[in-house]
């Protein structure tokens, strides 16, 4: 229940910040950008400067960064995998010994590595989301893609239903804790037993919850033909998107970086664990 409550993914917070003014695209990009660099590094020092670039966003979009944080808390149970998986069958020096199975050193680095850039990559794009309104993601994401429409692909279908799925993230967690407490209310156990009994105990919920989720689906749909929607007609926009220097500066203050921390990570970091080793 804790956890539920605690989730946010895919949800927006409103605000005047600076991050929160850019525009759409550019923090599209910039995400882009940062997943990039994040693939790039490799050394565990370099994550350090990641960690300050986190901080610098908390500070530009008044967003706590502890909830910003908090966005990766989902795939931590991925990241465990990923690590005990490198951590045990990644090859070299054996450091500690159980049993059949051996912690390398090699094995250590690989999987601090793996397990930061994966928590690193759904951080910022938790702070994509919680910065840019669903409505403002469609319409930027819809501006990017449509290149593409030279060769026929339906870039605002292919939009709508990112934002669609993206909007419903957080409504689907919200009916979700809703049903488990009108379960526990009723007196449902869900926490005492084995697996297999915990299982069994969240069939009364997922049942209603699929219900719910059909409802407002087809609910959604009277509403978008009601509205005479038509997949792949001109829209107007209420707000039209502007590039603005901002942006620009932005995107090349955030290219300095990145390139800035692959540097560090090639070269000084490198050099300076080879010259502390030898000491």
């Amino acid at each position: 229940m804790r956890f539920m409550s605690s989730l946010s993914i895919g949800q927006f917070i409103p605000g005047e910040s600076f991050i929160h003014r850019l525009d759409p695209r550019c923090k599209i990009i910039a995400t882009i950008i940062l997943m990039t660099g994040l693939f790039m590094a490799s050394g565990i020092p370099d994550f350090a400067l990641w960690i300050c670039l986190l901080v610098i966003f908390s500070t530009l979009s008044g967003i706590k960064l502890t909830t910003i944080l908090r966005s990766g808390r989902p795939v931590l149970f991925l990241v465990l995998i990923t690590v005990v998986l490198n951590l045990f069958w990644t090859p070299g020096s054996p450091l500690v010994r159980l049993g059949p199975l051996s912690v390398t050193r090699e094995g250590l680095i690989v999987a601090s590595s793996m397990g930061l850039r994966l928590l690193f990559l759904v951080i910022f794009a938790g702070i994509l989301m919680m910065t840019t309104s669903p409505m403002a993601f469609s319409d930027g994401l819809e501006r990017l893609m449509s290149p593409m429409a030279v060769l026929r692909f339906p870039t605002s279908e292919m939009a709508m239903m990112m934002t669609i799925a993206l909007r419903f993230i957080p409504t689907l967690f919200e009916e979700t804790d809703r049903i488990l407490k009108a379960q526990i209310s009723r007196g449902a156990d869900f926490e005492s037993g084995g697996l297999m009994r915990r299982a069994r105990s969240f069939i009364p919920i997922l049942v209603p919850l699929f219900v719910l989720v059909f409802q407002r689906a087809e609910n959604l749909a009277v509403a978008m033909e009601s509205r005479c929607y038509v997949p792949g007609a001109p829209r107007t926009r209420m707000n039209p998107l502007r590039w603005s220097g901002r942006d620009s500066s932005a995107l090349a203050c955030l290219s300095v970086f990145v390139l800035f921390a692959i540097f560090c990570d090639r070269y000084v970091f490198k050099i300076y664990l080879t010259w502390f080793a030898a000491q």
